[in-house]
């Protein structure tokens, strides 16, 4: 491996197609010698996302046992599975559900010693130190070889708290509510799709659903502990998630005050668009793959404040967009560990202040 600053990312999805996309753009700025990749399944519908991922300087690894099967489509790999992974500087797993759990028992432990770091994308608790850019940085040490990037929604939630609540590193969040409302299935995906509106269960028994259990986990590495309950429901949809939120401080709080906030948030975008396809529009017209990496979009028409001190509206979810800039905010770290923050200003001109 030498010297050379190599990412290996695991998966072409949802996240991880844009993803291995946006390294190889920004890749001279970035700091990055080598971006490869895995892809698991040889099949004939992928055959042009593989091409479009080489076109744009990416290397692509296989299973050994199924090289013969992506020669045959036309795809010549680069490296076997395993070879990708030894040579990594950094390697993001983008996979299923579970799976990225399964590659660190199987994979990552053995090359923990020539691997600089290791991450894994949304429910893959367990797997490391929560992290989410512009949330918990401080809470990052050397040792944290492994990293879990939370959630799409979890990052949603993340923010809202620190814009709403969180001040001088101190929490005045007495109760926060928050209503996950979330998009079928992604347009790039074919399966899961649902006729009607479809709610969820709510699985942990003081916090409900995985998104509250996580921002709580997320905090906790700060040393703060949060009061948050979260429910989620799923709609027929393929734009955008969408968070209801009633957020509870300690302290007063106007309106312009909590509008105020969010327009000054630097990873919050603002909007004044009521409708997920309008915003979904503009990420697919001026984002990188059609992606808005901010935290969240932030509904102002949509704010509104009770008994002084409680803040209610919505906010759009830029899905995959706000965890892409988590993984790679994470990946500067582990490469440029002093100037992480210097490099990460080339990814700028895809985080809107207003959509």
């Amino acid at each position: 491996m030498g010297n050379e600053n190599i990412v290996h990312v695991v998966g072409t999805g949802t996240i991880g197609e844009p993803l291995i996309g946006l390294l190889c753009d920004a890749k001279e700025d970035l700091g990055i010698d080598e971006v490869t990749f895995y892809k698991h399944s040889p099949k004939l519908e992928d055959r042009p996302k593989m091409r479009g991922l080489i076109k744009r300087g990416a290397n692509i690894s296989v299973n050994k046992d199924k090289l013969n099967d992506f020669q045959e489509l036309g795809i010549d790999p680069m490296y076997k599975a395993e070879e990708a992974i030894k040579r990594a500087s950094v390697i993001i797993d983008c996979t299923p559900k579970g799976t990225g759990l399964m590659n660190k028992e199987r994979y990552y432990k053995k090359y923990k010693d020539r691997v600089k770091g290791f991450l894994a994308q949304g429910s893959e608790f367990g797997f490391g130190k929560m992290f989410a850019v512009g949330i918990n940085d401080e809470a990052i040490a050397p040792k944290d070889k492994f990293i879990h990037i939370v959630s799409c929604n979890t990052h949603n939630v993340a923010v809202i708290i620190k814009t709403l609540a969180i001040e001088n590193k101190k929490s005045h969040l007495k109760e926060g509510k928050f209503l996950c409302i979330r998009r079928a299935n992604d347009i790039s995906q074919a399966k899961s799709f649902i006729p009607s509106p479809e709610v969820g269960s709510h699985k942990d028994e003081k916090m409900g659903t995985h998104h509250a259990v996580d921002v709580y986990h997320l905090y906790k590495t700060l040393g703060i502990e949060l009061n948050v309950f979260s429910s989620a429901l799923k709609l027929n949809t393929q734009y955008m998630h969408c968070i209801w939120y009633d957020v509870k401080l300690g302290k007063k709080i106007t309106k312009d005050e909590a509008i105020q906030s969010f327009m000054d948030n630097p990873r919050v975008a603002i909007t004044y668009k009521k409708t997920a396809n309008l915003v979904f529009s503009y990420g697919r017209d001026h984002g990188h793959y059609g992606r808005i990496l901010d935290q969240t979009v932030a509904v102002i028409p949509t704010i509104h404040v009770i008994n002084e001190n409680e803040v209610i509206g919505f906010c759009f979810t830029p899905q995959d967009g706000n965890s892409i800039l988590s993984s790679i905010s994470a990946t500067e770290r582990f490469l440029y560990p002093d100037s992480y923050e210097e490099k990460m200003k080339c990814l700028g001109p895809f985080l809107f202040q207003e959509v």
